[in-house]
């Protein structure tokens, strides 16, 4: 009752501050809000149990070739059948394909990623249907019936739940042809790993994947692999017998895999390889958000310290009186129980949205982070550190005594306060070297973010739009596809807006299969190693380099004439033609395919003659870098087709209605899908960076401000406890702006002492980090000298109010008030 009566009182003192009480609450609530709400995405995308039955004996397999720069190169059918045989550590493998189908049967048809998979893919991932049945072993062989099972989010979001999809027939369309199929059932909510499908098949749903060139050809590898480890097993156990295995197949094929090559296999648990692009960034996420919380606590703690110690007279005043020690302290503690209290209200009232925000933002480094809600046992435990800091703060403050009040009586009660003073500039300089290092990281990924957006590609970006145009082969030949593609390019074409139209296989930036390099050799050229030429493969029509505005260098561009039987023409980029022919005319010399995975994709290794170098077209990095591209005209090439490129003369979005109803009227039932333009496609790349640079931003902002609040702060308090001593310096003759340049150095000395602790820590954690992960941009000259500029300009501004409140002083009114 007694404490309730406390309350009542402190809430009406601090009404009477109502600055000091919005500022501590909102500081709280960032500190809290933030970490509470990074803790629930950090938990639930790197920490929280994957829905896969003993997830900790799932495996993920993975065949690297450096010398190729391949670090994830899947495997082929022959190398999973000689891994596979005689293992011991691992009980079962599980094979995986991506694959893109186009579905008819379930509304309208459309495009969507999914997953071929063997007949122990499931049972090995130790996954559960939530209806019908998953695939099994009785699923496997040419012979079998095609069955799809559906993926919970497509059959909740998609299909709305509805249980009668089950037993449906279905026709998949790919790119080597069209198979029926039976939906048989409907997986269970789970990690969609390694790429989120919305289907998955048995293997006889894909023409390519029953084709000799899949079964026989050890150079073809589009498939991952899983394993669940045998009882008693280990990791390291698993991984040294898989490297010995593998050796061994390496050995026996000299013709396959290279020594250049360097080619290596690995083993890692699943839950490890899920969160392998989700774990760097998140745990640096958190370590800012807990970097703000110090700032936060430190803030708080200086705010309510300083209070306690202006307030020394009052209560001195009140223990002369005679309130008891306990009395002080309960009353003490009411203040700060309201402060934080109602710093811990807000934390939960901004965390909520907060974790809406970052799961977003998580979401395109991890699919885990889909559906975020806040974990509100991180959200107790933050109110748990308030209460705590509320004891804390009402229990570390010196009270008066009543036998010796006359410090507080006499006016002299802040001059005891040089301990105080000096905690308060310790957590001061805290804040500061917290916030500059927060601000020397959004200072690197600003800067990564400005090149990225004044890198310019060098193709016309902002009026060509993209259009996905998958093959629908059913009941059509080879020629008849071709055929709808080129009756697709001349109805387009015809379109009152458009420029040029072109077509080809792939999207710029935004294809997964732009990196697709084969190894070639070029008339009179070598390599000092002997060893063969490595280009990209891209398949175009003609016209595509006059839709995208990059000119003919020297020779022709591809013609319609440029036909299978015909002579096989290519062309190639200006640096892969300075690299074959330097000094040289490239046009006119040959050059031929020498890969082995040729025999198995259908592509000829005839000698092609180089008609035309055109200047760099880089359509796969954002920071144009050389570009060693060969083109084939997509006549010379089946089922390359695919993307349709639209050059607009203005807006190339207008166009989309009347390109959509005219190829639905050349086929009522071909995907007109993701039609964007280029410009669009290269912002949708660079949001993480962007997200990266606002979110790291944000929290530098915040720290920033709050440690601008906590120096202004500290010299607020430092100056009313040096009334007395500024009265006498003017007395003494003093200028006022001495007494301005005084405060304004002391905060200043502050936060120079704060860059330096955090230049050192930064340093520090910049070589700590470097050791463990190499693919994070290390602070750089720059970030530290701009940090340090914004961190003392704003101790500059933080010191000007109490400084210019120093140098007001009036000398005799200051004398007398002591």
């Amino acid at each position: 009752m007694w404490f309730f009566h406390d309350l009542k009182i402190a809430v009406r003192s601090l009404a009477r501050v109502p600055a000091l009480w919005i500022t501590v609450a909102l500081t709280l609530a960032l500190g809290i809000g933030a970490n509470a709400a990074i803790f629930s995405v950090v938990r639930a995308v790197l920490l929280r149990p994957l829905a896969n039955r003993d997830e900790d004996r799932l495996l993920y397999l993975r065949q690297s070739a450096q010398g190729i720069g391949e670090d994830n190169a899947a495997f082929s059918v022959p190398e999973i059948q000689d891994i596979g045989s005689g293992l011991k550590s691992i009980k079962e493998l599980g094979t995986f394909s991506e694959i893109d189908f186009t579905v008819v049967g379930l509304g309208t048809p459309r495009e969507i990623p999914a997953g071929v998979v063997d007949g122990h893919y499931f049972e090995v991932m130790g996954l559960h249907p939530v209806l019908g049945r998953l695939l099994t072993p009785a699923d496997d062989g040419q012979n079998a019936a095609g069955a799809v099972v559906l993926t919970y989010h497509f059959w909740r979001t998609s299909l709305h739940s509805d249980p009668s999809v089950i037993g449906k027939s279905v026709r998949l369309e790919s790119c080597c042809g069209a198979r029926p199929a039976t939906v048989v059932g409907v997986l269970e909510p789970s990690v969609p790993y390694p790429v989120a499908t919305e289907i998955i098949a048995n293997i006889v749903t894909s023409p390519h994947h029953l084709s000799a060139t899949m079964v026989t050809g050890r150079e073809h590898r589009m498939t991952e692999v899983f394993g669940r480890l045998a009882p008693g097993a280990t990791v390291d156990s698993a991984r040294a017998e898989l490297r010995s295995i593998h050796g061994a197949m390496v050995a026996a094929h000299p013709e396959v895999y290279k020594p250049g090559d360097h080619f290596k296999i690995d083993v890692t648990r699943i839950h490890a390889q899920i969160n392998s692009r989700a774990n760097t960034i998140l745990w640096i996420l958190f370590a800012a958000s807990a970097l703000l919380f110090v700032i936060a606590s430190s803030n708080v703690a200086n705010l309510v310290l300083a209070r306690t110690v202006r307030r020394e007279p009052e209560l001195a005043i009140r223990s002369a009186l005679g309130a008891s020690a306990s009395v002080l302290r309960r009353s003490l503690l009411a203040e700060s129980l309201i402060l934080c209290g109602s710093g811990a209200v807000a934390a939960v009232a901004l965390a909520i949205p907060m974790v809406a925000v970052l799961g977003r933002y998580a979401s395109r480094f991890s699919v885990r982070a889909e559906e975020l809600t806040l974990d509100f046992s991180l959200v107790w435990f933050g109110i748990g550190l308030a209460l705590i800091a509320a004891v804390f703060l009402a229990f570390i403050p010196r009270l008066p005594s009543a036998d010796s009040p006359q410090g507080g009586l006499t006016g002299r009660g802040a001059r005891v306060a040089g301990g105080s003073s000096r905690r308060l500039r310790i957590f001061a300089v805290t804040q500061i070297a917290a916030s500059f290092l927060l601000l020397a990281g959004a200072c690197v990924l600003m800067k990564t973010l400005f090149v990225l957006e004044q890198m310019r590609p060098p193709f016309d970006s902002a009026n060509v739009l993209a259009v996905n145009l998958p093959r629908m082969s059913y009941g059509r030949t080879p020629q008849q596809v071709d055929e709808f593609y080129r009756e697709v390019q001349r109805r387009v074409s015809a379109l009152p807006g458009v420029e040029h139209v072109s077509s080809g296989f792939a999207a710029p930036w935004r294809d997964d299969h732009l990196n697709i390099s084969f190894q070639f050799a070029a008339q009179g050229a070598k390599r000092a190693d002997g060893q063969d030429f490595r280009g990209k493969f891209r398949v175009v029509s003609p016209g595509f380099f006059d839709t995208f505005g990059v000119p003919i260098q020297e020779g022709r561009d591809f013609k319609d004439s440029d036909k299978d039987g015909s002579e096989r023409v290519v062309i190639i980029t200006q640096s892969l033609a300075k690299m074959l022919y330097p000094g040289q005319d490239a046009v006119n010399h040959t050059l031929r395919w020498t890969d082995g995975v040729m025999k198995f994709v259908g592509i000829s290794t005839e000698p092609r003659r180089i008609i035309a170098v055109v200047p760099d077209f880089d359509d796969e990095n954002i920071i144009p870098s050389p570009a060693m591209t060969i083109y084939e005209p997509s006549e010379q090439e089946q089922g390359w087709n695919g993307r349709l490129f639209v050059r607009a003369h203005q807006d190339a979005y207008a166009l989309v209605p009347a390109i959509t109803q005219t190829i639905r009227g050349i086929s009522g039932d071909q995907p007109v899908e993701k039609a964007s333009t280029l410009g669009d496609v290269r912002a949708e790349v660079l949001s993480p960076d962007r997200l990266n640079a606002i979110v790291f931003g944000g929290f530098a902002a915040v720290a920033l401000l709050i440690s601008v609040v906590g120096v202004a702060g500290v010299l607020a308090f430092s100056v009313s406890g040096r009334t007395r001593e500024f009265g006498i310096r003017m007395a003494l003759g003093a200028l006022p702006r001495n007494i301005l340049t005084t405060v304004l150095v002391e905060g200043v000395v502050m936060a120079g002492i704060g860059v330096g602790a955090g230049v050192l820590v930064g340093f520090a954690l910049a070589r700590a980090i470097a050791k463990y992960l190499t693919d994070i941009h290390q602070p750089g000259p720059l970030a530290f000298v701009g940090s340090a500029v914004v961190i003392l300009g704003a101790a500059v501004i933080a010191s000007a109010v109490p400084a210019a409140r120093a140098a007001r002083v009036n000398a005799v009114e200051a004398l007398r008030s002591e």
